[in-house]
């Protein structure tokens, strides 16, 4: 649950009907993932489909929940309509944070992994790590509490569009070794993690 919290602050809503209905939803690409999270929810609503409408749009998967009980305690986490731009990072308990954390990530993070200095004889291949969202808040926040657990700072700045957290190298292998120490139920992203297992793999051939 704390890996669905997490990716839900990356890519769920909550909205309140015309008739006071509640209810949350969660819209991706990634059906597979989203059939877990509903396993996870233990929910049996059904996983809607909207077709993309052109050629870059991909298709979209939705599952939307209405419960009171539910939204009552994603409210207790500072959820609220149109979160995007003021949601803070919530309160986790530490033995939950490395889920939280790798929710987020599958939602709205990014991991990147090649070459740099190509104009330089000898390449250098490196490999960075990122958070996005609106909310500056919230980022601090995730800055904060991964500095509590080894990594530096990182780089804190703004898009055309949102705020960015970006790690190097280096810590990007320490929020590697957190995010997936502890994967329940299949809660992750492969193609994002084998970036990472990728880069780690060839350190250690000394590539």
């Amino acid at each position: 649950m704390s890996y669905v919290l997490g990716f839900f602050f990356a890519h769920g809503s909550y909205d309140i009907n015309p008739r006071g209905s509640e209810y949350f939803s969660l819209q991706i690409t990634d059906r597979l993932l989203l059939l877990q999270i509903q396993s996870v929810l233990q929910s049996n609503h059904k996983i809607s489909v909207r077709k993309p409408r052109n050629i870059q749009e991909s298709t979209q998967y939705r599952l939307q929940i209405g419960s009171k009980e539910m939204c009552a305690d994603l409210r207790k986490y500072g959820i609220c309509q149109k979160k995007a731009h003021t949601v803070k990072f919530p309160t986790v308990p530490k033995k939950y944070v490395a889920s939280f954390i790798r929710g987020y990530f599958d939602g709205d993070g990014n991991v990147w992994s090649g070459a740099i200095h190509k104009d330089r004889k000898k390449q250098q291949q490196t490999l960075l790590a990122a958070f996005t969202s609106c909310s500056d808040k919230f980022l601090l926040g995730v800055q904060a509490i991964l500095v509590e657990y080894g990594l530096g700072r990182g780089s804190l700045f703004k898009t055309q569009t949102a705020y960015r957290l970006q790690y190097s190298a280096k810590d990007s292998i320490i929020l590697s070794n957190l995010m997936y120490r502890d994967v329940c139920k299949g809660l992750l992203l492969e193609r994002k993690k084998k970036v990472f297992q990728k880069f780690i793999e060839s350190k250690k051939c000394g590539m």
